[in-house]
C-alpha cells in the first residue's frame, strides 16, 4: 500500500496563521452582535446592515486581490498588506461609540480579510500536490476554525473576568492578531515555480475569462446560491441572546459552532477527494435545511445549541469542498482570479442575505428569518439535483 505523502510545511504554516488572526477576529465577533444592540442600541436590522457590508466587502474585495495576485505573481506579499489591516483593524473595535464606528471598523477588517483571502487560497493550491488539495484546504480550514473556537472561549473568559466590559475584552484581540502577521512573514515561503510559471499579463480580460471553463461559472453560481441559504452567523448570536443567553456567555454561540466545523472539515475535505463533489455538497445542503429549522422552532438553548451545531457541521461540509472544487475547474495561471470571482458571487450574495434577515428579522420575526434560509437551502439542492442529472444523462 502506497504511503500518502507529507502535508507540505507551508500549508500547516498558512494553517496556524489562521488559526491565530481568528482567534483575534472570533473574540470580538463573538460579543459584537450583542455588544451593538445592547450597549449601542442597534435593531437587528442594522446588524444585518453591518454584518452585510463587511462580509461582502471582504468577498468583492478578493476579485481584485485574485487578480492582482495573478498579474504580480506575489501571492505572500498580498496576503501580508491582507493580515496587516486586518491587525490594524482591532483596536477600532475597543473605542467604538456607535455603530457606524463599528460599521468602518468591520470595514477596515474585512478589507483586509478580502486582500488576503483569495492570495492565500491559490497559495495553498500552489504548494499542495493536486492529490491531496482537498486534504490540504480541509487541515487549513480545520486550524482556522480551531482559532475561531478558541476566540469566543477567550472572549467568556474575558468578559467574566472584566465583569462584563465589552471595550477592555476587545483590546485583548490585538496579540493574536500580530502574532498571526510575523508567522506569515517569517514562517511561509511562496514556492519560486509557482512563481516563475506564472506570467504577468493583465487578467481583466474578456480573453482571460474565456479561459474559465463551465464546469467553473457552475461552481460560482453554486456558491452564489448557497451564501443566500447562509446570513451572518450574527443572527445565531442573537438567536440564543433571545431564549435567554446572558451577555457573557453570548461567545459560546460560535464555540459550538466553531467546535464542530473543526472537527468535520479535515476528515471531510478528505471524504470530498475520494467521492463526488455533488453529493457531499447535497448532504450538506440537507444538514443546512434542518438547522433552519431547529432554530426557526427553538424554544430554548438545548434547541438553540442543537440548530448551532448542525449549521457547523455544514459548513464543514461545504466550505473546504468549494474552495476545492474552484481550484480544481480552473487553470493553475488563473487560479487567483477564479477565486475572486468565486467571492464576488458570494460577497454580494451575502449581502442580500444579511440586509434580508435583518428585515425579516425586525418586521416579520426570527422564526420567519430562518424559514426564509431554508427555502434559499431548499433552491440550491434543486439547482444541484438538475446539475446531477444532467451529468448523468451525458
Amino acid at each position: 500500500m502506497k504511503k500518502s505523502p507529507a502535508m507540505p510545511r507551508g500549508i500547516w504554516m498558512l494553517g496556524f496563521v489562521s488559526l491565530f488572526m481568528d482567534v483575534s477576529s472570533e473574540l470580538i465577533h463573538g460579543l459584537l452582535p450583542v455588544f451593538m444592540v445592547s450597549s449601542l442600541g442597534a435593531s437587528a436590522f442594522a446588524v444585518g446592515v453591518v454584518e452585510g457590508i463587511a462580509e461582502s466587502t471582504a468577498l468583492i474585495v478578493k476579485v481584485f486581490s485574485g487578480m492582482l495576485s495573478d498579474y504580480l505573481g506575489k501571492r505572500k506579499f498580498l496576503a501580508v498588506i491582507g493580515y496587516g489591516l486586518g491587525a490594524a483593524s482591532k483596536p477600532l473595535f475597543a473605542l467604538a461609540l456607535s455603530v457606524n464606528w463599528v460599521l468602518a471598523a468591520r470595514f477596515i477588517d474585512r478589507i483586509g480579510k478580502g486582500i488576503r483571502g483569495a492570495p492565500r487560497d491559490a497559495l495553498v493550491a500552489d504548494l499542495a500536490p493536486a492529490e491531496m488539495r482537498g486534504a490540504a484546504y480541509g487541515l487549513r480550514q480545520s486550524l482556522d476554525t480551531v482559532g475561531a473556537f478558541i476566540g469566543p472561549l477567550l472572549g467568556v473568559a474575558l468578559m467574566l473576568v472584566w465583569a462584563g466590559d465589552f471595550r477592555t475584552v476587545f483590546w485583548y484581540a490585538m496579540i493574536p492578531a500580530v502574532i498571526a502577521v510575523a508567522l506569515l512573514i517569517f514562517g511561509v515561503d511562496e514556492p519560486k515555480s509557482a512563481a516563475a510559471a506564472r506570467k504577468p499579463v493583465n487578467p481583466i480580460q474578456w480573453k482571460t475569462l474565456g479561459e474559465l471553463s463551465r464546469a467553473y461559472w457552475f461552481v460560482v453560481a453554486v456558491g452564489g446560491v448557497f451564501t443566500l441559504a447562509r446570513f451572518s452567523e450574527a443572527f445565531l448570536v442573537l438567536r440564543a441572546q433571545q431564549q435567554g443567553l446572558p451577555d457573557a456567555y453570548a461567545p459560546l454561540v460560535l464555540v459550538v459552532m466553531n467546535a464542530v466545523y473543526a472537527l468535520a472539515a479535515y476528515p471531510l475535505g478528505k471524504l470530498a477527494d475520494r467521492m463526488s463533489h455533488l453529493t457531499l455538497l447535497q448532504v450538506g445542503l440537507v444538514t443546512l435545511i434542518a438547522a433552519d429549522l431547529v432554530l426557526a422552532q427553538a424554544e430554548g438553548l438545548v434547541a438553540v445549541a442543537l440548530g448551532v451545531a448542525l449549521w457547523g457541521l455544514y459548513l464543514g461540509m461545504t466550505q473546504g469542498l468549494l474552495a476545492a472544487m474552484v481550484a480544481d475547474t480552473a487553470p493553475a495561471h488563473l487560479r487567483g482570479t477564479a477565486f475572486g470571482l468565486f467571492n464576488l458571487a458570494s460577497g454580494i450574495a451575502m449581502l442580500v442575505a444579511s440586509i434580508l434577515a435583518g428585515l425579516l428579522w425586525d418586521s416579520l420575526g426570527a422564526g420567519i428569518t430562518f424559514y426564509a434560509g431554508a427555502m434559499f437551502s431548499a433552491a440550491a439542492l434543486l439547482l444541484l439535483a438538475l446539475r446531477q442529472r444532467r451529468l448523468a444523462s451525458a
